[in-house]
């Protein structure tokens, strides 16, 4: 069975319906739990795809965190070899500075459910042509990046000029967090209370609002992770 390698940087933030459409595709998870001091990857081997998730370290913490240079050199051959990238949150930054692209700590959190607007590209992409022009989605980030040169900008909210890109044909960031279920919020909102203090804001009003956003982002990212994993069969 084909095998895509998941990069996995926070005990809380998992697959969710990522994995789903893995589950589908189907393929076999290879799960490198970066948290619990798995080793990276130096080669791809014979996976077929990479995806990096999400964590509350920065992409310009390399002295703090040494994995992340490794991380990039992964991205890095897995671009020259053509395989299939999706990055969410920390690992679209880690897509967008393995591209060249500037990545920094923006001017406020964007963190809760916020609408996101797609670009005029995003309605020719494979992943997001099928995707309403606009919806609201689940964020939890600090920094930003640039759209890396010659990358399209897919996505965009009222805080971040560059939500979504792809790069190629292949390669997808993600800045906001369109894999979230009910269980990965709840459990962000606990391992992160901190920062949500620090922000002055309230985990609970955002258990609350998923409620009421939840539905409709993961009917788009079940449409758009299982387009994602055509790019694996392709």
């Amino acid at each position: 069975m084909r095998t895509v390698l998941v990069l996995q940087h926070a005990a809380c933030e998992t697959l969710g319906t990522i994995g789903d459409a893995l589950e589908r595709a189907p393929v076999r998870i290879a799960h490198i739990r970066v948290f619990a001091g798995d080793p990276i990857p130096t080669h791809m081997g014979e996976a077929v795809g990479l995806i990096l998730m999400g964590g509350p370290m920065g992409v310009y913490e390399q002295d703090r965190y040494p994995f992340l240079a490794e991380e990039m050199r992964l991205i890095e051959r897995a671009l020259a070899a053509g395989k299939p990238i999706l990055g969410v949150c920390l690992g679209s930054q880690l897509l967008a500075a393995a591209l060249g692209a500037r990545v920094w700590k923006g001017p406020q959190k964007e963190i809760g459910w916020f609408p996101v607007m797609l670009t005029e590209a995003a309605r020719a992409d494979a992943l997001f042509r099928d995707v309403p022009s606009s919806f609201i989605a689940y964020h939890w980030h600090g920094d930003v990046f640039d759209c890396p040169s010659g990358a399209i900008s897919l996505a965009r909210s009222a805080l971040t000029e560059c939500q979504a890109f792809r790069y190629g044909t292949n390669a997808y960031g993600l800045l906001f967090h369109l894999e979230v279920t009910e269980p990965i919020i709840a459990e962000m909102v606990r391992a992160f209370a901190e920062e949500l203090r620090e922000a002055g804001l309230s985990g609970e009003e955002i258990v609350r609002h998923a409620a009421r956003h939840l539905p409709e982002l993961e009917r788009v990212g079940h449409g758009v992770f299982h387009a994602w994993t055509r790019l694996i069969e392709g």
